[in-house]
């Protein structure tokens, strides 16, 4: 897919600290989010996959602008219309010695659906598949059930495995590093769950040998604390800036902030089961499993919500306010979805056309510092909808508990997050709105269960038709009946602020991943 939007750099620095300086042969990086699995195929989070991606990889590459480039695989030729080869890269090597063969491939595709308990599955990228075959040692045929025009796309988010370390492997297995076997330019050395992951240089790598020979990633989910962390020394590159930091960070004279635009969009789900037991009327008692699957109550939730006043009070510019999931120049963005008009006369007569003239209760959910701002995001969201006569709790917890409950349809509404991860919003769609179906491997991560006949023979369309103009014209279609059925509530669309070392540099990542071994050295 043509990418037509480039990524931009704003950096600063004055001032007068001196961080300690780290060990010229080491990296130290404070992150965000915690890794909440180390099987590379367990659990479909960014968070996880920006330090597989270290250890593993995908037959095919993602630049900083979403753009494919040959990686395990040297290149990739469509035969017809539901055929497509792959052609491996020889002499590459996983990090027990064994070569790289088809046969690995074809394991790691078949052993996504057979994992057990995952709260965020790969099946997604892999629903298009009807068979997958090996060839020859080098060469991998997959069949799709129709026409597939973005399957390379689909594979980048695919780490290959080992088929002798990973057969039978338990997710104990990995935790313990026994199975955490692949083919990156760093191996794995050692990990702390929810603390930290230390990963050494890979001698062998078939490619350029990375520069640092041991890369250290904090797990730093308080935001006060990444800074502090960063300030001080501890480590020379975080993510996920707190934006009220950003001018005290431009202070110092030995760090500097980076900039860049996302492909992240924040968004509120509205369960669609009425198994989520956190909304009741006045009196207490539940309300009735349809609340939610009514139109005007969706559209009263979201026009409720003042999208400007959060960006600028709660992410202090650091993001923009939004209708829709990609941002502006991205494909399947469509320049005339607006972001919802703030407008809570309206929300309340439709509540009151809904059946609820006086309100109800309800809990809104959310991850506790996982996402720039998302306390204060969930915050604002409860106080805006209690001046409509929803009277709102909030309760926050750390995301890997949050995510589980949310892929168990624990929750009446709760705040969430999508970074596309092919670059357009095909995938997105396919993913998030979707009608889930475990067999089809769609609507993997439709945790509020969402479901409209239309909007997927739409998508549908989207995941089949092979001309880009016509492909990206039925995208446009599905995003307008996404969000005029108001699917789910889009927020905002966040930006990527870093801040490091202003001897260190990093080109920055639409997809809003910071991959360590990426972080290059200007000395």
């Amino acid at each position: 897919m043509k990418q037509v939007w480039l990524a931009s750099v704003i950096a600063g620095a004055s001032a007068l600290m001196q961080p300690a300086a780290a060990d010229a042969q080491e990296l130290t990086v404070g992150v965000a989010g915690e890794m909440t699995a180390l099987d590379p195929l367990f659990q479909n989070v960014s968070t996880n996959s920006q330090l597989h991606m270290m250890m593993f990889e995908p037959l095919v590459g993602r630049d900083h602008q979403a753009q494919t480039f040959p990686l395990l695989a040297e290149s990739w030729e469509l035969v017809d219309d539901t055929t497509w080869e792959f052609k491996l890269r020889p002499g590459v090597t996983f990090h027990n010695g064994e070569e790289l063969t088809s046969e690995d491939v074809v394991f790691t595709i078949e052993r996504i659906p057979t994992i057990e308990g995952s709260p965020g599955p790969y099946t997604t990228y892999i629903s298009s598949i009807a068979d997958v075959e090996a060839v020859d040692p080098q060469t991998v045929r997959f069949t799709t059930h129709a026409p597939n025009p973005v399957l390379p796309l689909d594979l980048s988010a695919i780490f290959i495995v080992n088929q002798d370390a990973t057969e039978g492997a338990t997710q104990a297995d990995f935790a313990s590093g026994e199975a955490m076997v692949g083919t990156g330019p760093y191996k794995f050395e050692s990990h702390l769950p929810r603390e930290a992951l230390t990963v050494s240089r890979y001698e062998d790598y078939w490619g350029e040998p990375g520069e640092w020979e041991r890369i250290n990633v904090r797990m730093l989910t308080n935001d006060a604390a990444r800074v502090a962390a960063l300030l001080a020394g501890e480590v020379d590159l975080i993510d996920q800036v707190p934006p009220s930091n950003i001018p005290r960070i431009e202070q110092q004279e030995e760090l500097k902030v980076a900039r860049f635009p996302a492909l992240r969009s924040i968004f509120l789900a509205l369960d669609q089961t009425g198994d989520g037991p956190f909304a009741f009327d006045n009196e207490g008692n539940e309300l009735p499993d349809d609340v939610f699957q009514d139109r005007r109550v969706r559209e009263a939730l979201s026009i409720a919500i003042d999208r400007s006043a959060i960006v600028d009070r709660v992410l202090e510019g650091a993001a923009f306010a939004s209708g829709q999931f990609m941002p502006e120049g991205a494909p399947g963005y469509v320049a005339d979805i607006e972001p919802p008009a703030y407008d809570p006369e309206r929300a309340k007569e439709l509540l009151a056309e809904a059946g609820y003239p006086e309100g109800f209760k309800l809990t809104i959910h959310g991850p506790n510092s996982h996402y720039p701002g998302d306390v204060g995001i969930i915050q604002a969201v409860a106080q805006y909808w209690n001046r409509i006569g929803v009277e709102t709790e909030v309760v926050v917890q750390p995301f890997a508990g949050f995510l589980g409950r949310a892929a168990n349809q624990e929750f009446s509404s709760w705040l969430a997050s999508w970074g596309s991860s092919t670059g357009e919003a095909g995938n997105t769609l396919r993913s998030l709105v979707q009608t889930y179906d475990e067999e089809a491997g769609v609507g993997a991560a439709n945790r509020h269960r969402y479901s409209n006949p239309e909007l997927d023979a739409k998508i549908e369309l989207v995941s089949t038709t092979m001309g880009e103009e016509e492909r990206l014209q039925h995208m446009e279609d599905a995003i307008r009946l996404a969000f005029e059925q108001v699917a789910v509530i889009p927020i905002l669309v966040l930006q990527n602020v870093w801040a490091m070392r202003s001897d260190l540099e990093v080109e920055g990542r639409i997809d809003a991943r910071v991959y360590p071994h990426d972080v290059r050295s200007t000395d």
